[in-house]
């Protein structure tokens, strides 16, 4: 199949005029971000990981307002109940007090929303599209969602994920290469820094595992990377970091300047900011927690508590080198401009090349 039929194919299937999306980041999931990819003809995105019930529904029904375009809601699913150490806990505690405000005894002790309950706030919310990250949705809500004619789009991170999660019912899978910004996708938290593909290997080798379209995403912000991903045989691109500088992303703008500054090589996969590994700007903080005096980090979702006080901190004063600053390896690509505008040029960029 030409990259015509298969991108045409793709957005006529999910109702897009052109084959990017969104992608669905926890934290910079402004409803005025997806507005204005969805008018674009792309697809919206909400990460509604930190997200309550109610907020998720609220989060629909606003973009509904500004768009008739499609749109996902993602969530996460949960990772297994931490292994609490409480000594390392203080070790961690102690550390952070170099970096921002004192740590709180009961910090650690944070929970994410209720999955059960956002999972009924998805089918109340009914996105036309619904995805999953850090591994698959129960098949009993597999089979509601699809009674109620919404699709599933699984973010994986490895062929062995792509063919799990076609197997469990997913309409679409999402292949992460190691390049994106932000936590790694990978079902097993273990394996995290140990499974790292490149998007220039996963996306072919995925295609060919599957017989569902395949979506790449991962150090994908210009034109030639929509290309690329396109030729290697994705039906679709998902972007990240390459929108966060978009006036409608409302990121801290002490975090979208150092994102235009950023080589690959100035961005790092830790485990520093929520026990979970991720790529982000390898901050000051970053480098101080891999340097080995460091304590080891609390596993997710401890480690996000614990560091909230800091991250919080940083947000106040604008200081990079204690934000958590999510970063693809791409992040000095993406451009300083309308969202909408961004979509276009990315579209027509890469078709300029297929010429």
């Amino acid at each position: 199949m030409s990259i015509r039929d298969r991108t045409g194919a793709f957005c006529s299937r999910f109702g897009l005029r052109v084959p990017i999306l969104l992608a669905p980041m926890a934290g910079a999931s402004a409803p005025a971000l997806s507005i204005a990819v969805a008018n674009a003809g792309g697809l919206g995105a909400c990460g509604a990981l930190l997200m309550s019930p109610a907020e998720i529904v609220e989060w629909a029904n606003e973009v509904r307002t500004g768009t008739r375009g499609p749109f996902q809601i993602n969530l996460w699913i949960p990772d297994p109940a931490p292994v609490r150490d409480v000594v390392q806990e203080d070790r961690m505690r102690k550390f952070l007090a170099d970096w921002g405000p004192a740590v709180a005894g009961d910090a650690g002790d944070a929970t994410p929303p209720d999955f059960t309950a956002q999972c009924e706030a998805l089918l109340e919310a009914r996105p036309p599209i619904v995805s999953s990250v850090m591994g698959l949705y129960p098949a009993q809500f597999v089979t509601r969602l699809k009674s109620h004619g919404m699709s599933w789009f699984a973010n994986v991170s490895t062929v062995a994920e792509a063919r799990a999660a076609e197997g469990a019912g997913a309409d679409v899978v999402v292949v992460q290469g190691m390049e994106a910004g932000g936590h790694r996708g990978c079902f097993d938290a273990d394996k995290a820094e140990q499974d790292m593909v490149g998007l220039m290997s996963l996306v072919p080798a995925a295609v060919d595992a599957v017989r569902i379209p395949v979506v790449a995403t991962g150090g994908i912000s210009d034109g030639r990377g929509v290309a690329a991903a396109l030729a290697l045989g994705a039906s679709a691109v998902q972007i990240g970091t390459g929108f966060l500088r978009a006036p409608e992303a409302g990121i801290h703008p002490a975090w979208a300047r150092a994102l235009s500054k950023a080589s690959p090589e100035d961005t790092v996969v830790s485990r520093a900011f929520s026990g979970r590994a991720g790529r982000s700007l390898g901050t000051a903080y970053v480098r101080a927690s891999l340097s080995s005096d460091a304590p080891r980090p609390a596993p997710y979702p401890v480690q996000r508590g614990l560091t909230a006080a800091m991250r919080g901190a940083a947000m106040k004063v604008g200081d990079v080198s204690r934000m958590q600053a999510w970063a693809g390896q791409s992040a000095a690509l993406a451009r300083a401009e309308a969202a909408e505008r961004i979509v276009a040029g990315l579209w027509e960029d890469a078709a300029a090349l297929f010429r």
